[in-house]
């Protein structure tokens, strides 16, 4: 079994509705799977900081890799995903969120993304825009692998 796993959670009123359809997570689980990663799950919640709060502590219970989410990162009233994460994290990973924000910094100055830690899972925020998710989430891919392994106490080279 590949030990690269992740998740995609989108964040998305209009997903949930159905009148908009998952570009970003599509772009996100593309991403990862390109890289070698084995996408396990992909869910979809509404906007709001308690339904990402629920959703970030489901999908991080028992599971060591990478969740990723999409959405709910700029300013408009009910993109929480944000507040929603810093709930449930047990510790904040501030060089990614700066890594991914650096990528694009005219539209990432409106990044309000947090990375960090909850259990044995990496949490990372990306923007709502399948290129914008994308270009974050590339930004740090590299750098998941070894974090992981330190995150969970597997051997690494240091």
């Amino acid at each position: 079994m590949n030990p690269l796993r992740a998740k995609v959670l989108t964040v998305s009123d209009g997903v949930v509705a159905g009148t908009r359809e998952d570009r970003s997570g599509q772009a996100l689980a593309d991403v990862l799977t390109a890289a070698g990663w084995e996408v396990v799950e992909r869910r979809v919640v509404a906007d709001g900081s308690g339904n990402v709060a629920g959703a970030l502590g489901d999908l991080c219970s028992g599971f060591a890799g990478v969740v990723v989410t999409t959405g709910g990162t700029g300013f408009a009233p009910r993109d929480q995903t944000p507040e929603g994460t810093s709930m449930v994290l047990d510790r904040q990973a501030p060089g990614l969120a700066e890594a991914m924000r650096s990528v694009n910094p005219s539209p990432a100055r409106l990044s309000r993304a947090v990375a960090g830690t909850l259990g044995s899972c990496i949490v990372l925020n990306t923007p709502g825009s399948p290129a914008g998710a994308a270009e974050c989430l590339g930004a740090v891919l590299d750098a998941l692998p070894h974090a992981l392994a330190l995150l969970t106490g597997a051997p690494t080279s240091h």
